[in-house]
């Protein structure tokens, strides 16, 4: 698509020239803010066309339409807020903040300047978990009765963030998406080993109030690396396994009876759709500020996420 909006990215580390890519592919970008010069110029080099600066109060005077965050994630609720206090809309990464006070105020700030507040969480575009969503809401799985996530790898062990809030915010925004619910209860038990109080091993509980369970097992220390999210329903069950090149969604016909029996059925594997992930999300991201889909659901959706976050770090901290 070509857009009659304009973007500024805003951090230019690690993440953010892959979202400068996507709304440069797209037509999108006009602005590049970095502190850092020499990231600043790589930046400018590959966009030549975009404005590039190292005041983020320069860009927010500009005339572009939204700004993407892709900072540290300590500053991404101050920049949102000054970004939305500017009247820009915002599409910032995971998680967009680290407290449910602060995420309520950014939604509620979005809501009263009609602005569009769009949480980073990449997974919930992806083709694979739109079809285990499809396949919940169309009942094909039968009552979903629990969900678990493993998603573990060998490194690289960070000293600054643990692996909840680094790895455990892809699997909770996917969990919450597809069953459409907050926990009633939220617990968390994990473990350092290589940075002192910087979980590297962190183990998820999560009841909500339908009787729906979720587990999520995250770690930095595992010897495979694995991407992978289990639904199982009453009728069938589901596996979304993104380290397949391939087969990213297997459904099984396989249930337990009403008097303990094993019943099973085939094995079907959907075809999904080979489209970035990201480029889907940077697109949904234009399309809100054109007025399609709902702005506010995005935001409330991403406040969800942020208040189960807290609620699994008081426990891993209690």
């Amino acid at each position: 698509m070509r857009c009659r909006t304009t973007v500024g990215v805003v951090g230019l580390n690690y993440w953010g020239p892959n979202l400068a890519r996507n709304f440069a592919d797209l037509g999108a970008l006009s602005w590049l803010c970095d502190l850092d010069e020499e990231r600043l110029a790589a930046a400018k080099a590959r966009h030549p066309d975009a404005t590039a600066t190292s005041s983020y109060d320069e860009l927010l005077a500009s005339d572009v339409s939204g700004v993407v965050i892709a900072t540290a994630v300590p500053t991404h609720y101050p920049l949102a807020k000054q970004a939305l206090e500017a009247g820009k809309h915002v599409f910032v990464e995971k998680p967009p903040a680290m407290r449910a006070t602060e995420i309520d105020e950014l939604v509620d700030l979005a809501a009263d300047r009609d602005l569009v507040l769009m949480p980073g969480h990449l997974l919930l575009y992806h083709p694979g978990v739109h079809k285990l969503k499809e396949l919940i809401d169309g009942g094909e799985l039968g009552d979903v009765l629990c969900v678990y996530g493993n998603r573990q790898n060998l490194g690289i062990v960070r000293a600054n963030e643990n692996a909840l809030w680094s790895l455990g915010v892809h699997d909770l925004s996917v969990i919450l998406h597809l069953l459409d619910e907050e926990p009633e209860l939220a617990t968390a038990q994990g473990s350092w080993s290589i940075h002192e109080g910087v979980e590297d091993v962190v183990f998820c509980f999560l009841r909500f109030p339908s009787g729906k369970i979720a587990h999520m097992h995250l770690s930095w220390l595992d010897p495979h690396k694995m991407r992978k999210m289990t639904v199982v329903g009453r009728e069938k069950m589901v596996v979304f396994d993104d380290m397949e090149p391939e087969r990213k969604v297997t459904v099984y016909a396989k249930r337990v009876g009403p008097s303990g029996e094993v019943v099973s059925g085939d094995i079907h594997i959907p075809k999904i759709a080979t489209a970035e992930p990201l480029r889907l999300e940077c697109q949904y991201f234009l399309e809100l500020l054109l007025g399609k889909h709902d702005r506010f659901k995005v935001a409330r959706d991403g406040a969800r996420v942020v208040r189960a976050l807290e609620m699994l770090t008081n426990s891993l901290n209690g």
